[in-house]
């Protein structure tokens, strides 16, 4: 039978409330919900009879405390949407969207009913999330569940790695890839593993869509330490090209554009605002032209504070690009 509105809303908020601290006594209830003890006690019964693990102590005044339950009601979810939506909860900083800090707390509440199985699961999942404009891309669950597993229990992980689908070499089947985890990465729109390849002895970074991890895992290792101690700036750096997690060339300029425009298209850089329309910027690249031309697509004008070798770069690029503008111009 459904409920009346005002039963219906004064039940979500007794299941809010209950959700939110470990227990409640009853006349406490009763008034956060301005209803007697007796309309606490029958909706109460009303979402045991949803399904809600809800246990009363003894006593006029007992307390009322919701437990862990076999299935999460009236969701009604399976394992792997239960561990889908702590992975896209615990991913919530790639969103870029400021909810980071609502979906932890949804993630705690989801956990507080969550069987024990479920939430031993979901625990096992540890990652790294770095900033990306691109959704991550589906992997299997079990897949990031043995790793995040394999990284906290310090256990190497055997597996195949190439491109999904790709024919197999000539020469027959190789022998699976030995590595030691250390960190479970979300960036760019797709999963990475950051481990220490036992068959080259260096740092690799692994595509976990291309690998095909075997059940069982190896031997504990000792953990190390990424180069430069932070797996953020490890990640970044080898995506990016960099060296010792730096670039090679880095600048410094003003541009006459507000820190507003011009901060989303300096990803690894550092942005200054100097006021409503002025900003500095200073960041990193492969080479000065290669900077200057990174700098030269914001629509503002630039002004170099230093080094000279970024000035003479931009010299460089305008004398291409006069070139390129001249009608008269043509490859030979």
């Amino acid at each position: 039978m459904t409920q009346p509105a005002g039963t219906a809303s004064r039940l979500l908020a007794l299941l809010s409330l209950l959700q939110a601290r470990r227990e409640w006594p009853g006349p406490v209830l009763a008034e956060r919900l301005g209803v007697g003890l007796r309309t606490v006690r029958r909706d109460v019964d009303r979402l045991r009879g949803m399904g809600y693990r809800i246990t009363a102590g003894r006593g006029s005044i007992g307390g009322y405390r919701l437990d862990s339950g076999a299935e999460l009601p009236p969701l009604l979810l399976d394992d792997d949407q239960v561990t889908a939506i702590a992975v896209a909860l615990r991913a919530a900083p790639l969103a870029g969207a400021g909810v980071e800090e609502t979906a932890a707390r949804a993630l705690a509440t989801i956990s507080r009913v969550m069987p024990s199985r479920l939430r031993h699961r979901v625990d096992a999942l540890q990652f790294t999330t770095l900033a990306t404009d691109a959704p991550v891309s589906a992997v299997g669950t079990d897949d990031l569940v043995l790793l995040s597993g394999a990284i906290r229990a310090r256990e190497v992980v055997r597996f195949d790695y190439g491109v999904p689908g790709a024919r197999a070499a000539d020469d027959g089947p190789r022998p699976p890839r030995r590595a030691e985890p250390h960190h479970l990465v979300a960036s760019r729109g797709r999963w990475y593993l950051v481990a220490w390849d036992l068959g080259v002895a260096d740092w690799r970074i692994f595509r976990v869509d291309r690998m095909a991890t075997r059940l069982h895992t190896g031997p504990r290792f000792a953990p190390r330490e990424v180069p430069g101690g932070d797996v953020q700036e490890f990640v970044a750096a080898r995506f990016t090209g960099r060296h010792a997690n730096d670039w090679p060339c880095r600048g410094k300029v003003v541009v006459d554009l507000p820190a507003r425009d011009v901060a989303p298209f300096v990803e690894d850089g550092v942005v200054e605002d100097l006021g409503p329309d002025r900003c500095s910027v200073e960041v990193g690249s492969w080479s000065w032209t290669a900077l200057a031309s990174l700098l030269g697509r914001l629509e503002g004008d630039v002004h170099v504070l230093h080094p000279e070798e970024l000035r003479l770069a931009f010299g460089e690029l305008a004398q291409r690009f006069q070139r390129a503008s001249d009608p008269g111009e043509r490859p030979r």
